[in-house]
């Protein structure tokens, strides 16, 4: 890793990963940095309150100050204003987890949930991640929005991750996924059994800008024993309905409303 921009947001995204924090040596061994580099980014980060030292073991965690700069970014984007009513609706009729997920260049990223299940198994991680595109529901709807070869281009630089990671059902080759693809398109929406994670199954549908470009993915997630492929199939109606409202609704969302003023063009073609 060089360069000490890159190493600066190297450090920040390995320690969003590790809530309980990690020492200067963990830190500086795991991004390839040496170890006094990393002391002094670390330090630089800690001046600027990014960072902090838990004196009693030493290790380096993050402060609330990059989770209240995504919460503002959020809250000002207008996304959660225009999403929260929809995957609201859609939990309360789905009884499981809904999701939305925005495009950005890249990356599938959740930003909005809305939890349907009051007893029983529940599914509820947390927000703010990227999506595995190789086998979670939402990744496979927004691929299947591309050509196959601009799909492919797209999980090759993201890698299809390690088996052990994901579900035991999660797409391990190029034909696998292709399969999926293809199968996706064919349903107007992606429909996975224990792909993402074990003992849990999605499905998911794509938000159209101009019936062209995906700037998002609706989801709906829940346990195998309760979230069936038949109980899938019943819901795939209202949940492209969902997906149908939030793509009326985006120009009033700042976020939304640049990518159609821009009609933007995906920049993941190979």
């Amino acid at each position: 890793m060089n360069g000490v921009l890159e190493r600066t947001l190297g450090i920040l995204e390995l320690l969003s990963r590790h809530g309980h924090g990690l020492e200067l040596a963990a830190i500086a061994d795991q991004l390839n940095i040496p170890r006094s580099g990393a002391h002094r980014l670390l330090n630089d980060l800690a001046r600027c309150g990014y960072v902090r030292q838990v004196r009693d073991h030493g290790d380096y965690v993050l402060t609330t100050k990059l989770i209240a700069m995504g919460l503002s970014y959020l809250g000002n984007s207008g996304i959660a204003d225009i999403a929260q009513p929809i995957l609201d609706r859609l939990a309360e009729h789905s009884g499981e987890l809904v999701r939305l997920s925005v495009v950005d260049g890249d990356r599938l990223t959740w930003v909005a949930r809305a939890q349907g299940a009051r007893q029983g198994l529940r599914y509820d991680p947390e927000m703010g991640s990227d999506a595995r595109i190789s086998c979670s529901a939402s990744g496979l709807a927004w691929l299947a929005t591309m050509s196959d070869e601009s799909a492919l281009a797209l999980v090759s630089r993201q890698g299809f991750g390690q088996p052990a990671d994901y579900g035991p059902n999660a797409p391990a080759t190029v034909q696998a996924l292709l399969d999926c693809l293809h199968a996706t398109r064919q349903r107007g929406y992606s429909s996975t059994e224990e792909t993402y994670t074990p003992g849990l199954n999605a499905m998911a549908a794509p938000v159209y800008l101009n019936d062209q470009v995906a700037i998002g993915v609706i989801s709906i997630a829940g346990p195998t024993v309760r979230f069936t492929p038949e109980r899938m199939q019943e819901l795939a109606p209202e949940l492209i309905s969902m997906c149908a409202q939030m793509a009326a609704c985006s120009g009033a969302s700042p976020f939304f409303n640049v990518a159609r003023q821009a009609q933007l063009q995906p920049i993941y073609a190979p």
